[in-house]
């Protein structure tokens, strides 16, 4: 629940830490620089906003470089290996700097900070390393900072679950148009081979109350677009006293005035309701997208996932959310290479890929995760196998994304322009409601505005667009 004590606190450690940083800036002669790295899901990049926001209301500039900054801070992830040894192979460049810049400060925290392993290796090899917090106390960073600062010992402060949030506190959104919003922390599904449960606790879900209000804060502030955040948006409500579902809490947030469109991420299979169809279907808001992770085609290897459905219940899913809403786009995650699987398996995997055409998947190398039951597994598959059915699921969804992401040529829809094409610097980028990309001539003073596009070419995954007077 919100706690409204903790908050007080905060806050005056907010002005606590303020006086630090003044003084900080009075022994530099500038204002110090900090520099918060994400790596991971929205989530992360939500929390990375939220220590920003305490950064800067303290006084720190957070527009600095790694390389040159005061204070480092990696927000970690820890979804898949390679995310753990980034993070290692940072702090090993940071290590040199910092004999270097004694006066270098360095925090970590995220995802890999939950870690049992990760704890002992930071607090044995990298002593050089000044704070440490992980996932359920990320609202007490002003009061962790201040901690750090005051103190010349090394600061680890992890927690193993909490049912506290503090949301409540100043946050530095990326962009002044559009937003996430945290509607619930944690996972109760304990997939096999995931360590999120673990790292992230048991489901919470925020009063819905609390989530309106926020959103019309954030629209009071100029957002015309929020994304919903949780792990699985679809069991959002449960254990909650006035009983309200996702779909109930998505037409709550589509009455707030001055939001035009609605976000939500991620959708488990097992969770997402028939009501939640029609409410999309029936939505001006709702944006025409759902990632839906499948994971795995294979019906054998989906229970040994503790997925809790079968490729035939996932593909009639998918039916029925087509035939509601035509134009949906349907992207996804899947796994290749889990332990015991064959290329039969991926047959599987690549006939649902298939009949399901979506628009887009994210396809990952299966990544053994200490601590979770499909890390035990004695039947692990050759790396090279794994590559090899990957390549195999890789081919089969860009042809079905090819087919798809052409679907609109020469229809004009709406499009929020986000930024300057990286490409052009005489275009605009901009996001459809089906979330796919266009690029189209056009200024900076057209950022955060949606505007009418005519879909000219389909280049892959975006389109090259004009933009019309209307639709």
């Amino acid at each position: 629940m919100e706690n409204t004590e903790e908050l007080k606190k905060q806050l005056e450690y907010i002005d606590k830490l303020t006086d630090v940083v003044t003084g900080l800036k009075d022994r530099l002669g500038r204002t110090p620089k900090c520099a918060v790295v994400t790596f991971g899901c929205q989530m992360n990049a939500r929390d990375s906003e939220k220590l920003c926001g305490i950064l800067i209301k303290t006084g720190f500039d957070t527009d600095a470089d790694e390389t040159d900054a005061d204070l480092v801070i990696y927000n970690t992830c820890t979804v898949r290996d390679n995310a753990n040894q980034k993070v290692y192979g940072h702090l090993g460049t940071l290590k040199a700097r910092k004999k270097r810049q004694p006066g270098l400060k360095i925090a970590l925290c995220g995802c890999m900070m939950q870690e049992h392993s990760v704890i002992d290796n930071i607090s044995k090899n990298y002593r050089f390393v000044d704070l440490v917090f992980g996932t359920h106390n990320i609202f007490r960073f002003a009061e962790l900072l201040y901690n750090m600062y005051t103190s010349e010992d090394q600061i680890i402060d992890i927690w193993d679950s909490t049912d506290d949030y503090v949301e409540d506190l100043p946050v530095k959104r990326k962009y002044s148009y559009k937003s996430g919003v945290n509607i619930m922390y944690g996972c109760n599904n304990y997939c096999t081979y995931c360590i999120v449960p673990y790292v992230r606790g048991r489901e919470r879900s925020r009063d819905a109350k609390d989530i309106i209000r926020e959103v019309e804060k954030l629209a009071d502030d100029g957002v015309i677009e929020v994304m919903l955040l949780g792990q699985n948006v679809n069991s959002y409500g449960n254990g909650l006293t006035d009983g309200i579902s996702f779909p109930a809490l998505l037409l709550e947030v589509e009455k707030v005035e001055g939001i035009r469109r609605i976000r939500f991420m991620t959708s488990h299979p097992k969770d997402l309701s028939d009501e939640l169809i029609d409410v999309m279907a029936a939505s001006k808001k709702i944006c025409r997208h759902i990632h839906l992770p499948l994971q795995s085609g294979s019906d054998r290897i989906l229970k040994a996932m503790n997925r809790c459905y079968t490729k035939e219940s996932y593909l009639a899913l998918c039916d029925r959310i087509r035939n509601a809403i035509p134009d949906v786009a349907i992207t996804t995650d899947i796994i290749v290479g889990f332990p015991g699987e064959t290329a039969q398996d991926v047959d599987d995997t690549i006939d649902v890929i298939k009949q399901v055409q979506y628009d887009n998947a994210f396809t990952f190398i299966y990544s053994k995760r200490t601590g979770t039951p499909a890390a035990d597994r004695v039947d692990q598959v050759s790396e090279e196998f794994a590559k090899e059915q990957f390549n195999r699921v890789l081919d089969a969804v860009r042809i079905s994304a090819g087919t798809r992401n052409g679907i609109l040529t020469g229809k004009v829809v709406e499009a929020l322009v986000e930024d300057i094409s990286d490409n052009d610097p005489s275009m605009v980028s901009g996001r459809l409601d089906n979330n796919s990309m266009v690029h189209f001539t056009g200024g900076s003073d057209l950022i955060g505005k949606i505007v009418p596009v005519k879909l000219i070419n389909a280049k892959g995954f975006y389109y090259i667009g004009e933009m019309t007077d209307s639709i």
